[in-house]
């Protein structure tokens, strides 16, 4: 009897969510909030949920920064407000380059990472660098219900690429199509999995540089591309601060009927780790680990390249079947005012590659080894999505390195 009483109290004295306000919205539709969030009117009043909630809100591009607060209605009855302060996220981009073959380049595109109010994120781009490119995206996470979304992808890809063998190099127009379905799955706000094809066509033709028989003047291959991400993610972000750790680790398959391009398998893991220092300050890294089947083919994955790991390096200067790579920074904010603030940073990238057809031992190799220490400037607009301009400055110190200057949107990492 008297565990019975017992229990009766207790459910008696949970407390439970009165009404559900979201406050703070412009373009968001608040039946999106209330769809992906796991506070419900009615429900059980959990603080452990709430914070989780909160995560999740400050994840999504649409979100400056989020809050709750919690005020009492009634015997055990509570109302909960969910504040958002929305970004803005109808994002053009722009950006102006010399090309690898010294053409004059240029690449424009509109994306909305809040398309019809409801966290979808569509939009695409125009690149010409001598060559048309273009692509179309769409991502809607919650499309489904508040686990199970899809993404849709279509790309025309055409550049002026560098392949390397044994002895020299040679420059290739490359042209990629690719249309790619993906179904993305989360199983709470810190695992994520995504799932999909990727049907693409590839072509390869010959414009300058070292060729025999051996090596094809053209090339021209379908395939088929399988994707796996699985996304551990227990970061936390206050504006332009991030904090916690990440875990992204990517499979994929590719199957293609080419005498020069095997089936290869390619997997790598980027892990992720940020600390606050201080009021103003942010601690920065990230680790790459690669490995690819291992042919020995000018066509290899991994590549050294400005833009993706090697800050200062140039543009796509090698290949290769493996990767490690290590980028470290130490962010400091110089000066904040309301939306805007200005990040100094300095920075080390450092990296290492197993040659194609290579062995392990590729990656103590002092002539794949490269370090760049550097600095740079961080623009950032606080209430744009991703409104993050940035300049960058690496200086190599490992043999035969160069240096330069590297521009971008977004934080490199």
């Amino acid at each position: 009897m008297t565990f019975l009483i017992v229990t009766v109290l207790a459910f008696a004295q949970e407390k439970t969510v009165a009404k559900l306000h979201v406050r703070g919205l412009k373009k968001t539709k608040v039946s999106y909030v209330e769809k992906i969030i796991g506070t419900k009117a009615g429900g059980k009043l959990d603080s452990l949920a709430l914070e989780a909630d909160i995560i999740r809100l400050k994840r999504l591009p649409l979100v400056s920064h989020a809050y709750y607060q919690v005020f009492y209605s009634h015997e055990n009855q509570y109302n909960v407000f969910f504040d958002i302060e929305e970004n803005f996220t109808l994002i053009p981009n722009a950006n102006i380059w010399t090309a690898t073959n010294q053409q004059f380049a240029y690449k424009v595109g509109l994306y909305d990472f809040n398309f019809l109010g409801r966290g979808i994120a569509f939009g695409g781009f125009y690149q010409n660098n001598g060559y048309d490119s273009y692509s179309i995206n769409l991502r809607a996470p919650y499309f489904f219900t508040n686990k199970l979304g899809l993404a849709v992808n279509y790309q025309n890809w055409r550049s002026e690429e560098p392949l390397y063998f044994q002895g020299g190099s040679a420059n290739y127009l490359y042209n990629n199509r690719s249309f790619e379905v993906l179904g993305l799955y989360e199983f709470n706000s810190n695992h994520k999995l995504q799932l999909g094809a990727n049907f693409f066509t590839e072509k390869y033709e010959y414009l300058s540089g070292l060729t025999s028989d051996d090596i094809p003047r053209n090339l021209d291959v379908d395939k088929l591309l399988l994707k796996l991400v699985y996304d551990y993610d227990r970061l936390d972000y206050y504006y332009q601060y991030i904090s916690g750790f990440r875990s992204l680790l990517y499979l994929q398959n590719v199957s293609s009927s080419n005498e020069y391009q095997d089936d290869f398998l390619i997997g790598w893991n980027d892990f992720y780790y940020y600390r606050r220092i201080g009021e103003r300050g942010n601690l920065a890294n990230r680790l790459r680990l690669g490995l690819s089947s291992n042919s020995n083919s000018p066509f290899a994955p991994f590549s050294v390249d400005n833009n993706l790991n090697i800050r200062g390096v140039g543009n796509v200067i090698d290949r290769g079947t493996g990767v490690v790579v290590l980028n470290t920074e130490y962010r400091q904010t110089l000066f904040e005012k309301n939306w805007f603030a200005l990040q100094g940073n300095i920075f080390v990238d450092a990296g290492t590659w197993r040659n194609p057809g290579g062995d392990f031992n590729d990656f103590s190799r002092s002539q794949n080894l490269r370090v760049y220490p550097g600095f740079g400037l961080r623009f950032i607009h606080k209430q744009i999505y991703n409104a993050i301009f940035r300049i960058d400055y690496g200086y190599g110190v490992t043999k035969n390195a160069s240096n330069g200057i590297v521009f971008g949107i977004g934080q490199y990492f």
